[in-house]
C-alpha cells in the first residue's frame, strides 16, 4: 500500500494519505457474490492527526489480463440463410469476422429467442432459467413463468460484481410482461439482470422505423426521424457506449452484449436495399436451397456427403404457384434480404470499431447467428402482420397483392412465407419452433479471439448448445462460477466451457448429452445420436388434441449424417427407446414439464391467469395523457363490451387522440381529427372498421364516449356495435365485424393523449398529440 505525507509550513507530521489499491481477487474469483464491503480497519484516534492513515474502499477489479466481450445475437435467421454459411444473402461483415476467426458448424439454440436467449445469459437450460416459452405464453409452472429466477444469475451479473462494465443494447425479451410498464418492478430488466446500461427495446419484435424504445428504466419514446432504422440506432449506440468506456476508463475491461431485432418479422429496410435484390430470388424455394447446398459443400460448411432434406409435404413446390403467389413471395424475401443486408453492415459497423481499439487481440467476439431457426410464422402466403398468426389467422395472397408495394415500410409487420422460411434452413428439415430437428435448433457462431485462437478461417465442429457460451465467458475471464449471488444459493451452471476448442480443433467434446423441448416438440441428444417427435408443424396456428404418448418419434445418427436425413428408427429401435426414455427423465430434470402444446390462446392473459397490473378492475380513471402503457398492463379489451369516455376541452378543428391501444397490428383508436369525433378497429391489418361523427365539435368542453357493445358472447374474436356519443347525445354508429381476439401486437402500446407507435388508421398521423385540455379519461370493462 503506498502512501503519501502532507507536511505542514513548520515541517510538522499533520496527517497520512493512504492509496489503497483497488480491491482485485485472485483468478477464479469469490465463490460467494458480491465482494464484503471494505471497512476501515485501523485505529481512527481522536483526530486526524493521530489516526491511522485512512483508506477509501476500491472497487473489485477484474482478474489480470480478463478480455473485453462483444456478445452478438442476431433473431430469426437459419442455417443456411446468409453468404457467411453458403445462404443467398450477402453477409460481407461476417464473412470477415469468420476469416479472421471460427465457424462453429454445430452450435444449437433452443428453437424461439426468450428460452435462447435466458439460456444464453445464465448457462442454464431454458426451462431452469424459467423461460420454457416466450413470456407473452408463460404458463406459471417453474419451467414456464417467463421468469428468470434468482437462483439462476446471469453470466452479466458475475461479470459485473468482478469488475467489468456490462451493457445490453438492443432486443429485451426477458423481462416478464407484466413487469414492462413504467411502474416497474425492475428486478427482471436488464439493469436488474446484471447490466451497467440497457438502450432497447422491451418485446419481442417491434418495428424498424418506429420502435418505443427506452434508456436503463426510462422510456424515450418512439423516434420520429424519417430515415431511422433501429438497426443503425443500435450500432451506434453500442459504439457510443463504447467510446465512452475508452474515454474514461480504458483499462477496465467490458461486456457489451447487442441484440438487433433482425431478422425478425417485421421485415423492413430502405427502399434502396430492397431494389438491389429485384429479381434475385425469381428461382423459388426449391432451386435456393439445392444453389445454397452446392455453396455450403463448396465452402466446407457442411461435409460432401450430406444429403439435402426433402420439401415438407404440406409445404407447395414452387414450381406449382400462380403468377401472383410468385410476384408476392418473390417480393418478400427481397425484403427479407435487404433486410438482413442492412444488420450485417450495421454489426459490421461495430466489429470494425472494436477492431480499431487498442486492446481488440484480447477481445472475445462470440457472434451468434440466430437464437433459433428461420421463422415459418408467416403461414403458407406469408402475411403483411405477423400478429395475424399470433391470432389464429392466415392471410392469403389475395388480400395482400394489392399493398405489395408498401411491404417493407413501417405501414406493415409484414413477414415471409413458410416456404422461404424452410429454404433459409438448408440444409435442415422444419424451421424455428421445431425443437426436434435442426432446422428450428443449428444456427451458426463465429467466435475471434486473436491472443487464444487457432489460425483464422477454420471450422469446428463439436456439438455445442447455447448453455455453453455463458462458462466459456467466464473461464476466458479467469472468474470461478459463485456459489451464491446475491443471497441465494445458485443452481449449478449447466453449460460447459468450449474454450479448449478455440486453439485446438481436435479438442474433445464438452457436450455429449442435451434434451431439447418447445411447443412439445422433442429432441434428445446423446453420444451423436439424435431422437425427434414433431408434434405440430409451425405454421399450424391452431392446435388441437394431440397425445405425446403415441406421437411418432425418429433416430439420426449425426456422426454420419449431417442434416438429419436418414430415418433409422425401424433400424434400431433399441437406441430410440434408449433416448425416449432418457428425454423424459431429462424434461423432468429440467422442469420442461408438464408439456403444453397450444398455440394462439396462450397470449390471452384471461385465458391463462398471467398477472395483469389492471388485475381485477373493472374499471380505469386517468387524470389526463399518460403514453406507452404495454398492453400487458392495460385494460383487457378483447371479447368483452367495454366503453371510452374522456372530459376534454378544445378549440374548433381540434385534432388529438384520446385513447388508442394497439397499432397497425391490430387495436383501437378514439381520436380528434379536424374537431371530428372518430374511432376505428383495426382487425390485424386485414379489414379496418371506422365510426365517425356526423359534424365537428363546437369548440368548448364536451364529454366524449365510444361504446362497444360485444355481440360474440363466448366466442373469442366476435364483432359488435361502436356507439360514439358526446354530452349524452348519440352522434355516431356502426358496426365492427371482427374483434382481434388474442393479441394486439408485442410492441405497441395503450396511451392517452398521443399515440406513441404506429397508426391504428392511417386517417392519422402519429403522434396525433392531443389539441386542448384532455382532463379525465375513463375505460369501463362490462361483463
Amino acid at each position: 500500500m503506498a502512501s503519501v505525507v502532507l507536511a505542514s509550513a513548520t515541517g510538522g507530521r499533520v496527517g497520512v494519505l493512504a492509496q489503497e489499491a483497488p480491491q482485485s481477487p485472485a483468478r477464479g474469483g469469490q465463490a460467494v457474490l458480491p465482494y464484503a464491503e471494505k471497512k476501515f480497519g485501523g485505529d481512527v484516534g481522536t483526530t486526524f492527526q493521530d489516526a491511522d492513515p485512512a483508506q477509501f474502499p476500491q472497487p473489485v477489479r477484474a482478474p489480470e489480463g480478463a478480455p473485453n466481450v462483444l456478445l452478438v445475437l442476431l433473431d430469426d435467421v437459419g442455417f443456411g440463410q446468409f453468404g457467411v454459411t453458403g445462404g443467398g444473402v450477402p453477409s460481407p461483415a461476417m464473412d470477415a469476422l469468420a476469416a479472421e476467426g471460427l465457424t462453429f458448424t454445430r452450435f444449437h439454440t433452443t428453437a424461439l429467442c426468450s428460452p435462447t436467449r435466458a439460456a444464453l445469459l445464465t448457462g442454464r437450460n431454458h426451462n431452469v432459467a424459467g423461460t420454457g416459452v416466450i413470456t407473452e405464453l408463460a404458463t406459471g409452472y417453474d419451467g414456464y413463468t417467463g421468469v428468470i429466477p434468482k437462483d439462476t444469475a446471469t453470466v452479466s451479473e458475475i461479470l459485473r460484481q468482478n469488475g467489468y462494465a456490462t451493457a445490453w443494447i438492443g432486443k429485451n425479451h426477458n423481462t416478464p410482461i407484466y413487469e414492462t410498464s413504467a411502474a416497474g418492478p425492475f428486478d427482471h430488466w436488464p439493469n436488474g439482470l446484471g447490466f451497467d446500461y440497457f438502450y432497447g427495446f422491451m418485446a419481442g419484435d417491434t418495428n424498424q422505423l418506429r420502435p418505443y424504445l427506452f434508456e436503463n428504466q426510462t422510456p424515450i419514446g418512439t423516434p420520429t426521424a424519417a430515415d431511422y432504422y433501429l438497426s443503425v440506432d443500435l450500432a451506434d449506440r453500442t459504439i457510443d457506449w463504447l467510446k465512452t468506456l475508452e474515454a474514461i476508463q480504458p483499462a477496465k475491461p467490458w461486456f457489451a452484449y447487442l441484440a438487433p431485432a433482425a431478422t425478425h418479422a417485421p421485415h423492413q429496410a430502405p427502399r434502396e436495399l430492397i431494389e438491389k435484390y429485384a429479381g434475385k430470388f425469381a428461382m423459388g424455394w426449391d432451386a435456393y436451397r439445392e444453389q445454397t447446398f452446392e455453396r455450403q459443400k463448396a465452402q466446407g460448411i457442411i461435409p460432401a456427403d450430406t444429403e439435402l432434406t426433402p420439401r415438407p409435404a404440406s409445404l407447395p413446390a414452387w414450381d406449382s404457384l400462380d403468377a401472383d403467389q410468385k410476384r408476392l413471395y418473390e417480393r418478400m424475401m427481397e425484403v427479407f434480404a435487404a433486410f438482413g443486408e442492412q444488420v450485417d453492415h450495421e454489426v459490421g459497423r461495430v466489429l470494425d470499431y472494436v477492431g480499431s481499439l487498442p486492446d481488440a487481440d484480447n477481445t472475445l467476439i462470440i457472434y451468434i447467428v440466430g437464437d433459433n431457426g428461420a421463422s415459418a410464422e408467416g403461414g403458407f402466403d406469408g402475411t403483411l402482420n405477423e400478429n395475424a398468426f399470433f391470432n389464429a389467422y392466415l392471410m392469403k395472397t389475395g388480400e395482400m397483392i394489392d399493398r405489395i408495394d408498401e411491404i417493407g415500410t413501417e405501414m406493415h409487420f409484414n413477414h415471409f412465407p413458410a416456404g422461404w422460411a424452410w429454404a433459409m434452413d438448408t440444409p435442415f428439415q422444419w424451421t424455428k419452433q421445431v425443437a426436434s430437428h435442426l432446422g428450428g435448433v443449428r444456427n451458426p457462431m463465429v467466435v475471434r479471439w486473436p491472443a487464444k485462437q487457432g489460425p483464422g478461417g477454420e471450422t469446428r465442429t463439436q456439438f455445442l448448445h447455447v448453455i455453453d457460451i455463458a462458462p466459456t465467458i467466464l473461464d476466458a475471464a479467469g472468474i470461478a462460477q459463485p456459489r451464491s449471488v446475491n443471497g441465494t444459493t445458485q443452481v449449478p451452471i449447466q453449460g460447459r466451457s468450449f474454450l479448449p476448442t478455440l486453439a485446438d480443433p481436435e479438442a474433445p467434446e464438452v457436450r455429449t448429452s442435451q434434451y431439447f423441448e418447445m411447443f412439445a416438440n422433442r429432441g434428445m441428444y446423446q453420444g451423436g445420436w439424435w431422437a425427434a417427435s414433431l408434434s405440430f408443424e409451425p405454421w399450424q396456428p391452431e392446435r388441437g388434441e394431440w397425445d405425446p404418448f403415441t406421437a411418432k418419434w425418429e433416430l439420426y445418427n449425426l456422426e454420419e449424417d449431417f442434416s438429419q436425413a436418414r430415418d433409422l428408427a425401424g433400424e434400431n429401435p433399441g437406441k430410440l427407446e434408449q433416448l425416449k426414455a432418457l428425454w423424459w427423465a431429462q424434461a423432468a430434470a429440467n422442469k420442461a414439464l408438464p408439456l403444453d402444446w397450444r398455440g394462439a390462446e396462450r397470449f390471452s392473459a384471461e385465458f391463462t391467469g398471467k398477472p395483469n397490473l389492471a388485475g381485477d378492475r373493472t374499471s380505469f380513471t386517468y387524470a389526463g395523457p399518460l403514453a406507452g402503457l404495454p398492453e400487458s398492463s392495460a385494460p383487457d379489451l378483447k371479447n368483452k363490451s367495454f366503453s371510452v369516455s374522456a372530459r376534454l376541452d378544445i378549440g374548433e378543428g381540434a385534432n388529438g387522440m384520446i385513447f388508442t391501444q394497439g397499432g397497425n397490428t391490430g387495436g383501437w383508436a378514439f381520436y380528434l381529427r379536424d374537431g371530428l369525433l372518430k374511432a376505428a378497429h383495426n382487425f390485424i391489418d386485414v379489414e379496418l372498421y371506422t365510426v365517425e361523427a356526423g359534424a365537428p365539435l363546437a369548440a368548448g368542453t364536451h364529454e366524449v364516449a365510444m361504446t362497444f357493445a360485444y355481440a360474440g358472447g363466448e366466442e373469442m374474436g366476435g364483432g359488435g356495435t361502436l356507439t360514439l356519443s358526446v354530452d349524452g347525445q348519440e352522434v355516431g354508429r356502426g358496426e365492427i365485424g371482427r374483434t382481434t381476439p388474442f393479441k394486439y401486437s408485442l410492441s405497441e402500446n395503450q396511451d392517452i393523449g398521443s399515440d406513441t407507435g404506429t397508426p391504428v388508421t392511417y386517417d392519422y398521423r402519429t403522434p396525433l398529440t392531443f389539441e386542448g385540455r384532455l382532463e379525465e379519461v375513463v375505460v369501463d370493462l362490462r361483463p
